[in-house]
């Protein structure tokens, strides 16, 4: 089977306005990940949004991303497979 390739919900905690892209620290249940935030202008530390292949693609309120990580929680490996080892609990 091919691996699956998801949105992941995760809260900014720090961001970086670089010389040429907006950066950030982006929180995934307790695994924290650099983003890119160029196509999220908007999102800011404390918002939620939702990454993809490491860029934040949409902001989300926080009781979506909640719902979001309880399911990415009920399918074996998906929080793995997407953040890499060190995000299975």
């Amino acid at each position: 089977m091919s691996p699956i390739c998801l949105g992941i919900p995760g809260r900014i905690v720090e961001v970086v306005d670089g010389p040429v892209l907006r950066m950030g620290t982006v929180d995934f249940d307790g695994v924290r990940r650099p983003v890119c935030l160029a196509y999220a202008p908007e999102a800011d530390v404390g918002d939620y949004v939702i990454v993809h292949v490491g860029f934040a693609i949409s902001r989300v309120d926080e009781a979506e991303a909640a719902k979001t990580l309880a399911v990415l929680r009920a399918i074996p490996d998906a929080l793995e497979s997407e953040l890499g080892p060190e995000a299975a609990r």
